[in-house]
């Protein structure tokens, strides 16, 4: 097998995996039905991974290399200033839950509290992705700084870990509550944390 073949049923696997933990959760995803929908031979995933932990930390880092190069981008296509940027990204995010009813493709949502206690690397794996998105906030929020704008009431770093931590929080909320206030609520704080200290 070509390493071009090896990485593209790699990829693959990871991709059919993804899917199968949003409705799932990782404990719930079968080995036997993930190489079942992949349409790979039974007995080859340990010639892509390990064991499925290793699986599932490639996993994380796919998801969130992923998710930051689909936020940087957004923020860079942006014309608002750098703070609108962000309130503007989270209003999106509250719309998105409106209008579909449900936490989309979030696999920091679904399946954190689940691993953190199952898997040290999956739970480093969370981490260094955390860690990656905060520091994007933190970026915006100090071109903003740099920009002149009025001072925040906490320092950019920790601004951005605030941000981040608030609304995850309310992400998992609303998948509990199966409706969109917390959301909502997290939304109206942003935007009172965002307003000049």
């Amino acid at each position: 097998m070509s390493k071009a073949t090896r990485q593209d049923t790699r990829e693959h696997l990871l991709a059919i995996g993804e899917q199968l933990c949003l409705q799932r959760g990782f404990t719930g995803m079968g080995l036997s039905e993930l190489l079942s929908q992949a349409g790979v031979p039974k007995g080859s995933f340990y010639h892509y991974f390990r064991s499925k932990e290793a699986f599932g930390v490639a996993l994380l880092e796919r998801y969130f290399s992923t998710l930051h190069q689909e936020t940087m981008r957004w923020f860079a296509s942006r014309q608002e200033q750098p703070r609108e940027r962000l309130l503007r990204y989270y209003q999106q995010a509250e719309l998105r839950f409106r209008q579909s009813g449900h936490i989309e493709n979030c696999l920091a949502v679904k399946i954190s509290a689940e691993v953190c206690d199952l898997s040290e690397e999956m739970r480093l794996a969370l981490e260094r992705g955390a860690a990656r998105q905060t520091e994007l906030l933190a970026e915006v929020l100090r071109h903003a700084a740099d920009q002149g704008a009025p001072p925040l009431s906490l320092e950019p770093e920790a601004m951005a870990q605030t941000l981040y931590s608030l609304w995850l929080g309310a992400s998992l909320q609303s998948k509990i509550r199966r409706d969109g206030s917390a959301l909502t609520h997290a939304l109206a704080a942003i935007l009172q944390l965002l307003s000049p200290g």
